[in-house]
């Protein structure tokens, strides 16, 4: 048996209904089982949601987005709640004159990697319940190869412009470059608030001013700190990797806890003494967290990743036993790496200049900020160097990916215009070659030994640890959180899967894992996780100013110029006789 009721109001006319318990609920936001309905007003001062539910259980009122909950004990019948709707819905259009209308209850969260699954980089993962939406990192990649004249790689966000309404914000778990590079581009199409600590937006601004983007949406929170947006409750919780100041992401949703660990590893002796944050993780374990996604990086790796301080000890022995000038090249964002290198400069009365672009601006935020801290006197400008002998001088220079424009593949080129390299000269490469980068480190390294340079590269020369948590730290993770759900992420696929099964092997069911691809919408609820769509994913290429003008048309004329060369014929005719002349 069905009521129907139709109001009209100061702004629209709607139709209300309730039919039987087995029945449906109609009206302008879809249709609903009887047992669950929605009902919002609209006005000039206010907008709430109220929602019902009952089928002789409780009623929720749920007000003001994210959802002040009020509950009581309710046992009525289909015609009781038809005329409760009609007199709650008479009295609140007078009182309040607002609209009225029934929308969909959400009972999932959809989770949607737009990027950093199936490779490594532009890291980018979007949450949505209902009409919220949040965005965690976004992040850009290196080209590989055969992307001749390609800058950058970023996500396609697509679907994020298409949505970018319902964005509440940006939340950032490091400082990374294949976690926030690609915001740049983002904040051009997207206006909404990025959240992130001290230090991830230090870098960040940086980032921006080079681009001509504003800074005004940035927000500052550090570990422990609360943020409630739109459906969402975000905790931010500490974690070890190469670069201080990272964090995991706790969000809470109307269904439950997810974890996103962002990059992390275990390191209880870290650089700057800041342990992770065990406890929050097992406090989340213990009240019950619904699904986890976490780093998949070094889930081939048995065993723990070493703590970053053993690379300092390796450093102290390279040190002391250098006769010439010592050049370090890291990556210009492991502030902790260059903490430990100016340590040991100091210890050995050597003196300090850095040099490559994105180096000197991180050095100079980390030290604004207080993340780095150098004795006075101790950094020097590389014009300086010339005025010390080499055994009491340490360069800390970019390059240790071979990228053909930095400076230390510049110096191997003898193509630097302030740093040569000399016979007896200790090249330190503090880093592990991204892959599809071997290549390039190779051909460094080699130009490197030719000019008579001493090159320690090897990992195994204790020159650089990662980052990245190994199998164990990954197993204490999943232990310490004990999820129900769980998604693999940032990783290539082999990654993600050899993470699924370390999942399985700590008991946790197979249909409760998905490996998901970029575009993949990922439904959540508190019962399954499911792969239940597809949205627009892929590379946009970055190419000078241009973004997303180069294709794969262009790429392989570009490779085909490389292979083939190009013949350009000059001819000059007589403009009267039109005879050749030459």
């Amino acid at each position: 048996m069905s009521r129907r009721h139709k109001l009209t109001c100061g702004f629209e006319e709607l139709s209300l209904s309730a039919l039987e318990m087995e029945g449906n609920v109609k009206g302008a936001g879809g249709t609903l089982p009887a047992a669950l309905f929605c009902m919002r007003y609209s006005s000039a001062k206010k907008s709430s949601v109220w929602q019902q539910t009952f089928h002789k259980k409780y009623v929720s009122l749920f007000v003001n987005s994210p959802y002040l909950v009020y509950n009581k004990v309710e046992s009525m019948c289909a015609d009781t709640v038809s005329n409760s709707i009609s007199t709650f819905v008479r009295k609140n259009v007078k009182k309040n004159g607002g609209v009225f209308f029934l929308g969909k209850f959400q009972h999932k969260v959809q989770i949607i990697p737009l990027g950093g699954l199936g490779e490594i980089g532009k890291n980018m993962t979007v949450f949505r319940y209902g009409d919220d939406m949040i965005l965690i990192d976004a992040g850009l990649m290196f080209p590989e190869d055969d992307m001749l004249g390609i800058d950058l790689v970023i996500p396609d966000i697509t679907y994020l412009v298409e949505n970018k309404d319902k964005i509440k914000g940006i939340f950032l778990t490091h400082g990374h470059e294949d976690h926030i590079g690609a915001l740049p581009y983002v904040m051009k199409q997207i206006d909404c608030p990025v959240y992130g600590t001290a230090l991830t937006l230090g870098i960040l601004q940086g980032r921006l001013k080079e681009n001509g983007v504003g800074n005004e949406t940035l927000h500052v929170v550090k570990p422990g700190d609360k943020i409630n947006t739109g459906a969402f409750k975000l905790d931010f919780i500490r974690v070890n990797h190469s670069i201080p100041d990272a964090v995991a992401i706790a969000i809470t949703t109307p269904i439950g806890v997810i974890i996103h660990t962002g990059d992390f590893k275990i390191d209880h002796t870290p650089v700057d003494g800041q342990v992770m944050e065990f406890n929050k993780f097992a406090e989340y374990g213990d009240r019950g967290v619904l699904c986890l996604l976490a780093d998949s990086t070094n889930a081939e790796r048995p065993g723990f990743t070493p703590s970053e301080k053993m690379v300092g000890q390796t450093f102290d022995e390279e040190f002391r036993y250098a006769k010439h000038r010592i050049i370090v090249a890291t990556f210009s964002s492991n502030v902790h790496r260059i903490q430990q290198v100016i340590d040991t400069a100091v210890k050995y009365d050597r003196k300090v200049a850095v040099i490559g672009r994105s180096m000197v601006n991180v050095v100079n935020i980390a030290k604004e900020l207080g993340y780095l801290k150098v004795p006075e006197g101790v950094l020097i400008d590389i014009d300086e160097t010339h005025n010390y002998t080499p055994e009491k001088v340490v360069i800390i220079t970019t390059g240790s990916q071979g990228e053909p424009m930095s400076a230390l593949t510049r110096m191997a080129m003898n193509d630097h215009k302030k740093v040569d390299i000399m016979p007896g000269d200790t090249v330190i490469i503090s880093a592990t070659p991204i892959p599809g980068n071997e290549k390039l480190v190779s051909r460094t390294i080699d130009h490197l030994y030719k000019l008579g340079a001493d090159v320690i590269y090897e990992k195994s020369n204790g020159v650089h640890v990662s980052g990245h948590a190994s199998q164990e730290e990954i197993k204490m993770m999943h232990n310490l959180v004990r999820p129900r759900f769980f998604m693999p992420v940032h990783g290539e696929y082999r990654h993600l899967v050899k993470h699924a099964n370390l999942a399985k092997s700590l008991g946790m069911p197979a249909d409760h894992i998905v490996i998901g691809e970029n575009g993949s919408v990922i439904e959540l609820t508190k019962s399954s996780i499911t792969i239940s769509g597809k949205v627009p994913a892929g590379k946009v290429l970055v190419d000078g100013l241009g973004v997303g003008d180069v294709g794969n048309i262009v790429l392989r004329d570009r490779r085909q110029l490389s292979q083939d060369g190009i013949m350009i014929v000059v001819v000059t005719v007589d403009k009267e006789s039109c005879h050749v002349v030459s």
